[in-house]
């Protein structure tokens, strides 16, 4: 089924700056949403219910899984993180553009799902940084950190996967090309057409 809005699916290595660009995005621009996913991690600093994410317990994620609920889920860093289909339905139906941040199991399994679903990932400058940031995030002991970059590594491999690529060197040219992904796909004829439906039905364009 298509819908008004468009779908933007976000994936890459921890680390590498996936959050702190989807915020600005979400700060800058009104008409894209997020897609708020479940998990059965704990909040982390300053995270919220049904703000970052759906803070679930094992039992209740089952139930969702049990009841097809979920879009996709998948385990990351030994927790459940699963995605809500329904809710990004309702919200393209509407009319808004979803953004979701996941990880690239998850963007692949929405993909096969969602045709139009455009997907994006974002990759370190290197190894070496991403560690640097890592660290700096204070989150995380060491042996966590070594657990996290060795699965970068297995995921930054499934990059060519995806629709878009942007290497997050300086924060605000990687916002910059986040923004420039956002409206070229909008300006694209089969969003154009599902978005501006009446204008193209009394331009008599099929």
């Amino acid at each position: 089924m298509e819908y008004p809005g468009n779908l933007f699916v976000v994936a890459a290595p921890s680390g590498a700056g996936k959050s702190s660009l989807v915020k600005a995005l979400l700060e800058l621009d009104s008409h894209v949403q997020p897609s708020v996913s479940h998990t059965t991690r704990a909040p982390r600093g300053q995270e919220k219910h049904g703000r970052e994410y759906f803070f679930t317990s094992q039992q209740e994620f089952d139930a969702m899984v049990a009841a097809n609920g979920f879009v996709e889920w998948a385990h990351v860093h030994n927790h459940r993180y699963g995605t809500s289909k329904k809710a990004i339905e309702d919200r393209m139906a509407q009319g808004a553009d979803v953004i979701l941040e996941i990880d690239f199991q998850g963007a692949l399994q929405i993909k096969n799902i969602f045709a139009n679903a455009i997907s994006i990932f974002i990759l370190p400058p290197s190894w070496d940084e991403l560690r640097s940031r890592l660290e700096r995030r204070g989150e995380d002991a060491p042996e966590v950190i070594d657990v996290r970059m060795e699965n970068a590594a297995m995921e930054v491999a499934q990059v060519a996967k995806f629709d878009f690529v942007i290497i997050n060197e300086l924060f605000d040219r990687a916002l910059f090309d986040l923004k420039a992904i956002v409206h070229a796909e909008r300006l694209r004829f089969v969003a154009q057409r599902r978005a501006r439906a009446e204008t193209f039905k009394a331009l008599n364009i099929l």
